[in-house]
């Protein structure tokens, strides 16, 4: 192929606009977008034609983790037993197998928010950024956090998913196991140390462990605070798994950027994180389609209690004004169905523009990159998919994606 490649559809997707315009021609060069709809068109440049297709920025997706489900087990939730069956290596090329699926579906860039298994301290997940950053085999652009940092017994201790006796599957502060101010300062430390670009925390039980309750908070004020100030002082920005809305506010007072879930956030709590400009990342269509006839039945009373209250709190974030971005947290939906996500936040209130610009100039703030990320402009890097009809009508389209470019080279062509 020339340098240069003229992309052609019908029509394109201003998401900043919130409008679709027609036609769509994208001029691009190397991995940019030069010009969209010039007057004049380059010389030389090898042409696309997609015809009738409408053109999106790539979609991203702000909460999964690559390294668990996929190939090899069930469907859409990992094997129980994964914890202490995979090895790390397994580990990584089942990531490598997700990522591919995950970048066919759409979405050009990942946080793979937080490892929750043993790996001896090595960041898997920052390994697989680096592997698909120079080519390696196909995926997103990863953006991630090493290990979720979580007190003893917090949601995201690995030996708590499956109840695992003492001394089986034993964890480190490197591995994110970190218990008041110095630990979690050393914890932090070191997944900075080791190349992470965000760091992931467990303020409140959750649904999947043998945790506390979902809603109750986790670390301390003083232990948040100590997270926050490690990360901040480096630029990187932190993400908080938290259910109830004693931990949200605790991550609040602490400065958190963004909270995973927030399913229990009240309407006070919501107008505070847009006062402060905090972030939220819903993880909506879990409620929709997680299979929990296939969990504990501890696991799945706590799903029954907190999931309708998670749709009531969606729609008071979305007619608030919060900062929603998208993520899916799968594998607790399959990996490559995280379109899911964007309908299932449009049936919660979103219009389908408002999904989109979740799933695009939002997501590409959240991670600080809408300089370069998130739209069809001029100086942003080409990732550009295409699906049929009209998402800004019908979101469920974004299920049907015929082609894939990221940085310029194309993945995927139907």
């Amino acid at each position: 192929m020339s340098e240069v490649t003229i992309l052609r559809s019908d029509r394109w997707v201003d998401v900043v606009a919130g409008e679709v315009r027609s036609p769509a021609v994208l001029v691009i060069e190397g991995n940019q977008i030069v010009s969209v709809n010039p007057a004049e068109l380059p010389a030389g440049a090898t042409e696309i034609d997609l015809g009738d297709v409408t053109l999106l920025p790539g979609l991203m997706d702000m909460e999964l983790n690559m390294l668990i489900g996929g190939p090899g087990g069930p469907e859409g939730l990992p094997d129980p037993m994964h914890g202490v069956k995979d090895s790390p290596v397994y580990r990584t090329l089942r990531g490598a197998v997700n990522c591919k699926t995950t970048l066919m579906a759409g979405f050009t860039t990942v946080r793979n928010l937080g490892l929750m298994v043993y790996t001896a301290g090595f960041m898997l997940d920052v390994d697989l950024a680096k592997a698909v950053d120079q080519g390696w085999f196909p995926g997103p652009r990863i953006i991630p956090a090493g290990h979720a940092i979580t007190p003893t017994g917090g949601h995201l201790d690995p030996t708590m998913f499956q109840g695992l006796a003492p001394g089986i599957m034993p964890q480190s502060v490197e591995q994110g196991i970190a218990n008041g101010v110095p630990e979690v300062r050393k914890a932090v430390r070191y997944q900075i140390k080791y190349g992470v670009k965000v760091i992931k925390i467990s303020a409140s039980g959750g649904i999947m462990s043998f945790s506390s309750a979902a809603g109750a908070q986790q670390y301390s004020d003083e232990e948040l605070a100590a997270i926050v100030d490690e990360a901040h002082r480096v630029g990187l920005r932190v993400a908080a798994h938290a259910h109830g809305d004693a931990g949200i506010r605790a991550c609040l007072r602490a400065g958190v950027d963004c909270i995973e879930h927030g399913s229990l956030a009240t309407d006070e709590t919501l107008a505070l994180m847009v006062e402060q400009g905090t972030f939220l990342v819903g993880t909506c269509a879990l409620a929709d389609h997680m299979d929990v006839g296939r969990i504990h039945p501890a696991f799945q009373k706590k799903a029954a209690e907190i999931f309708p209250k998670a749709r009531r709190m969606m729609g008071k974030a979305i007619e608030l004004g919060v900062k929603v971005a998208c993520g899916s947290d799968a594998p607790a939906i399959p990996h490559g169905t995280q379109a899911d996500e964007l309908i299932a936040m449009v049936d919660r209130g979103m219009t389908p523009m408002q999904a989109l610009r979740s799933a695009t100039v939002t997501s590409a703030e959240l991670i600080e990159r809408e300089h370069d990320l998130g739209r069809l402009s001029p100086g942003y890097l080409a990732d550009v998919i295409a699906v049929p009809g009209d998402p800004s009508v019908d979101i469920k389209v974004t299920k049907d994606v015929r082609f894939v470019m990221k940085d310029g080279h194309v993945y995927k062509n139907d």
